[in-house]
């Protein structure tokens, strides 16, 4: 029944840390706030960010509020599974330790991000390109296809762009985790 749970919990808090690392996303590219995806995005993350906002400045490039908002998920989440795992109550001395987990979790949350969107967009180009949800995908993911784009060769009609971004995101996943694993253990 613990791995259930602790599974149950996983997924949840992912869904949710990732919900509000698109909204950053999404306010760094500028996204349109009433498209359909944008707007199921906001009613998830509103309850904190609106309050983290009222505190946080909110450049327009970067939305402070939402980052810090899957910050303190990915902080109450490491609690959470730590508490659950342990089946005790959280001692003081866990705090810090938890504070650099939420970050290695922050990061791996967004490499995960990366890695979905990009398989997403890869597999619809190639069995609907007509898909609605298709210019979401390509608005999202064209600020990390473009730069390798420039560098790829032309292969006339093929694009490798995503492969590239998938492997490098895989790598990058490996050394957060190596880094999580050498400094907490996890």
């Amino acid at each position: 029944m613990g791995n259930i749970i602790l599974f149950l919990l996983e997924t949840s808090f992912t869904i949710l840390g990732a919900a509000f690392l698109a909204r950053c996303w999404l306010h760094s590219v500028r996204f349109h706030p009433f498209n359909p995806f944008s707007q199921l995005i906001f009613r998830v993350t509103d309850w904190l960010v609106k309050p983290l906002r009222s505190i946080l400045p909110t450049p327009k490039t970067f939305d402070l509020a939402s980052l810090l908002g899957a910050y303190v998920i990915a902080f109450v989440y490491s609690l959470t599974i730590w508490m659950v795992s342990m089946r005790a109550v959280i001692p003081l001395d866990i705090i810090a330790p938890a504070l650099g987990t939420a970050g290695m979790t922050l990061c791996r949350w967004a490499l995960n991000l990366i890695i979905w969107l990009t398989l997403i967009q890869a597999v619809l180009s190639w069995v609907n390109p007509m898909a609605p949800v298709m210019p979401v995908l390509r608005t999202l993911t064209a600020p990390m296809l473009e730069p390798i784009r420039r560098i790829m060769p032309n292969l006339g009609g093929v694009d490798l762009s995503p492969l590239v971004l998938l492997i490098m995101a895989q790598v990058a996943m490996m050394v957060v985790n190596q880094i999580s694993f050498t400094m907490f253990g996890m």
